[in-house]
């Protein structure tokens, strides 16, 4: 890594402008082509032949990023009692979720105190505004522990109930073609489309793109096997309206080529959202499981599920033993997972694999986690999802991938991160599962470490690699049985300065502070933009 440490550096940073100096410590390393600081500081962007352009990725986390992760006050302060405590935990919670809320969204926390909570059911948050805090998650006296007892089960869930109601009738996209990054969409009629509307933006999956996807002729003899079907949809809050111009406040993260269309359309429909549980948190606390090998299809423990939830947050949380982390299901939004830690001592004992981090939803942040473990993935996106999803100044130790993982998500900024021991992985896994096929479209991998890289790019598409460091490999296409077919390998993407990083050295941070300022950062636990610092 790249540091300041020298009188001159240092008094560059002096003098520098405000927002320059926010990137100095990455001014030794080579510029990324597609984005780079000018001299004033400010990002430069540049687009393809087609208008494809890295976005903006700082709209992931909590509040749409840049916002500090509240403190809430306890309401119900709860102590160990050696037996089982489930019932008094969700006792507790069910309490604090029926008072109301404040001018913050709060009902207010259940503080557990040190010590080790035995619950043998999963602890179920279903209201807005509820935090269920803990007085630490080290390995100390200080630390309170649930113990996950009893027969394999979720340990927490933060549970809403989704439901989206459309508004007006829907209009067609009339562009031939919307980029990747692009903010602005061309309708037939925008009569009912205004600023400050919620909107879905739809793009039906026909089967020429997938056909021209290569995800047509996916065979198993024992598995029914399919890519993507029915209609990817993704929701945009409108900023502006300007004829039939149609201006989105976050980037759209996919393509959208009319050539693969015949009846259908790409639409912009009004919507209202409804039942995702808000300003709900899960903070300082040890989650533990026995320790024992299982199928990844058999019974097991999940830490933590995330479902229909949107401005929450989970920190400082330490996952132990629990075969599965976090999985965050496709209809959560705004999410930041701060400091979490997933630990296996034991391996899946299935070719499936668990995951630490199974990230369903968009505009999520997870932010310096770590985890330990083997035959796992660390991270992977869930399918049909459309981005901003970042995972940031992570570090994972084993026998394990950073890997997006079935039936297309786009819009993954991976960044700062380290797999050491194994891979980063943004590729076509064939037929595996029931047809997981190109599992990543559109993904950036920023200033990263790892064992080995895989970077392929899909049809149509552009993967980025910019400023990594370690091997890269060129792989085909796998078979059910993980081998790979003919070893012919497919298309890498862009790759641009491999064993040197590029400035700035975090994307993510670079753009927040460019966006929302200096103390954006310092509301997410940064200094600089350099996340080493």
């Amino acid at each position: 890594m790249v540091c300041v440490k020298s009188l001159r550096a240092a008094t560059l940073l002096f003098f520098a402008p405000a927002l320059l100096a926010l990137f100095a410590p990455a001014l030794l390393a080579q510029q990324s082509q597609w984005v780079h600081p000018s001299a004033n500081g400010h990002l430069i962007y540049r687009s393809d032949k087609n208008g494809a352009t890295i976005p903006d990725y700082s709209f992931a986390g909590y509040r749409s990023g840049g916002v500090a992760l509240p403190t809430v006050p306890a309401q119900i302060n709860l102590l160990p009692t050696g037996a089982d405590d489930t019932a008094a935990i969700q006792h507790a919670i069910d309490t604090v979720s029926a008072r109301p809320l404040d001018a913050n969204g709060s009902r207010g926390a259940v503080q557990l105190a040190p010590g080790v909570f035995h619950c043998s059911a999963a602890l179920t948050i279903a209201a807005s505004g509820v935090v269920l805090r803990g007085a630490g998650s080290g390995a100390d006296h200080e630390t309170t522990t649930i113990n996950l007892a009893g027969d394999p089960h979720v340990g927490i869930i933060l549970k809403g109930d989704f439901a989206l109601k459309t508004l007006s009738p829907a209009a067609d996209i009339t562009d031939a073609y919307v980029p990747f990054g692009a903010h602005t969409v061309h309708v037939a009629d925008a009569t009912n489309i205004h600023a400050g509307d919620l909107v879905e933006i739809s793009k039906p999956v026909t089967p020429a793109w997938v056909k021209y996807m290569g995800m047509s002729d996916l065979e198993r003899p024992d598995r029914d096997e399919h890519w993507v079907q029915g209609t990817l949809k993704v929701r945009r809050l409108v900023t502006a309206v300007s004829g039939n111009a149609v201006t989105f406040k976050i980037a759209l993260m996919d393509s959208y080529d009319s050539q693969f269309l015949s009846t259908e359309q790409f639409t912009v429909q009004p919507v209202a959202v409804s039942g995702q549980v808000n300003e709900v948190g899960v903070e300082d606390l040890r989650i533990v499981a026995p320790a024992v090998s299982v199928g990844f299809h058999d019974a097991h423990t999940i830490a933590m599920e995330i479902d229909a939830a949107a401005d929450s947050w989970v920190r400082n949380v330490a996952m132990i033993d629990t075969t599965e982390g976090v999985r965050m299901d496709g209809n959560s939004e705004r999410i930041t997972l701060a400091r979490v830690d997933v630990e296996q001592s034991k391996t899946i004992t299935s070719s499936a694999k668990p995951f630490d981090f199974d990230i369903g939803g968009t505009q999520v942040l997870v932010d310096r986690a770590t985890g330990t473990g083997d035959n796992v993935f660390y991270f992977a996106t869930g399918p049909r999802q459309q981005g901003p999803v970042v995972i940031l100044n992570s570090i994972f130790h084993g026998n394990g991938n950073l890997e997006p993982h079935r039936n297309w998500s786009t819009g993954l900024l991976v960044d700062n991160c380290s797999v050491p021991d194994s891979g980063i992985h943004l590729v076509n896994r064939g037929n595996m599962g029931t047809g997981q096929g190109w599992a990543m479209g559109w993904g950036v991998v920023w200033n990263s470490t790892a064992g080995n890289f895989v970077i392929q790019q899909a049809p149509g598409t552009i993967t980025w690699a910019m400023g990594n460091r370690g091997p890269l490999k060129s792989e085909g296409v796998p078979d059910g049985n993980g081998g790979r077919v003919h070893g012919t390998p497919l298309p890498s993407g862009i790759i641009e300065s491999q064993g040197k990083h590029v400035t700035p050295r975090s994307l993510y941070l670079s753009q927040l502070a460019e966006r929302l300022g200096p103390d954006a950062l310092k509301n997410i636990g940064y200094t600089t933009a350099d996340p080493m610092h």
